[in-house]
């Protein structure tokens, strides 16, 4: 037996340093929920989970952006819907106007409505918004259409856009030179007027009704899409977080059955270098003795 050097306790000592690394190592898995807390951990599963770390975060985000543009299109939507209903009642104006019983006066009162929803329509289109974005036309006389452009997917142009057509009273060619009587000052002698300017409001009412129309069903087959996106962005998140959590997140009966495994070599160990510190001395004993 050597005295000088104690390779027993050098390797004893080795083994403990081991276990308690492991032990280490086994605790913080367990307190963290996490298989990789370091590079060290797992250099591979790391960079493989980061770049799915990446991912679910532009997935999220994306599913975000489309709910703010179905949300976008559901108030263009809402204020579609009572032009809509605003000019199916100028179309029904129209038509009482164009009935030859009429007088003036019938006719007159007829025309203050018409021209109270023309200038409701223009006011609805120019204030209908979102987060501050006019949605129905830049202003209440603008007549180009606005682009809204929406990210739906986690990578770069993986957009969808929709166009949304200028809804003001002009926009939609009920100028004001569209009204259902020849003139403000009527008189009786011009009622086949009054019945012509009404006839030509109907057909000016009828092509409103029409653009209104179109552009609802092309906002709805927007919405459609977008409900689609996300419930794919949806299943598409939750597939890639169970992956990155197989590489990922520890499997804590696994890890709890290491834990007690390095703990008890720890303690084992620890005995053992204590034993093996001790044998030098028995050496000195007996020389002693």
């Amino acid at each position: 037996m050597r005295i000088n050097t104690n390779v027993s306790a050098m390797t004893t000592l080795r083994y403990l340093n081991q276990a308690t690394d492991a032990k280490s190592s086994a605790l913080t898995k367990l307190s963290s929920g996490s298989r990789i807390n370091s590079a060290a951990d797992d250099a591979a599963g790391l960079a493989v989970s980061e770049k799915m770390k990446a991912q679910i975060g532009g997935l999220t985000q994306a599913q975000s952006n489309a709910q703010d543009g179905v949300s976008l299109i559901q108030t263009a939507e809402g204020g579609l819907s009572q032009i809509q209903t605003m000019l199916d009642r100028m179309r029904d104006l129209a038509v009482q106007s164009s009935n030859g019983t009429l007088g003036t006066d019938d006719r007159k009162a007829i025309d203050k409505e018409f021209g109270d929803l023309k200038d409701e329509i223009t006011r609805i289109a120019g204030t209908t918004q979102f987060n501050n974005k006019n949605l129905l036309g830049t202003s209440a006389t603008a007549t180009a259409a606005t682009t809204f452009t929406f990210q739906f997917g986690a990578n770069a142009n993986q957009t969808l856009s929709v166009q949304i057509s200028a809804m003001n009273a002009s926009a939609l060619g009920l100028s004001d030179k569209i009204d259902i009587v020849a003139s403000q000052t009527v008189t009786t002698d011009n009622t086949t007027a009054d019945i012509k300017s009404a006839n030509a409001a109907i057909t000016a009412i009828d092509s409103a009704i029409a653009t209104v129309t179109t552009q609802r069903s092309t906002l709805g087959a927007t919405q459609n899409r977008l409900n689609y996106a996300i419930s794919n962005l949806e299943t598409s998140n939750e597939n890639l977080s169970e992956a990155n959590s197989r590489i990922r997140d520890v499997d804590m009966a696994q890890e709890m059955t290491q834990f007690t495994k390095d703990n008890i070599l720890t303690q084992a160990a620890t005995s053992m270098l204590a034993q093996a510190n001790a044998m030098p001395n028995s050496v000195l004993t007996l020389l002693q003795g």
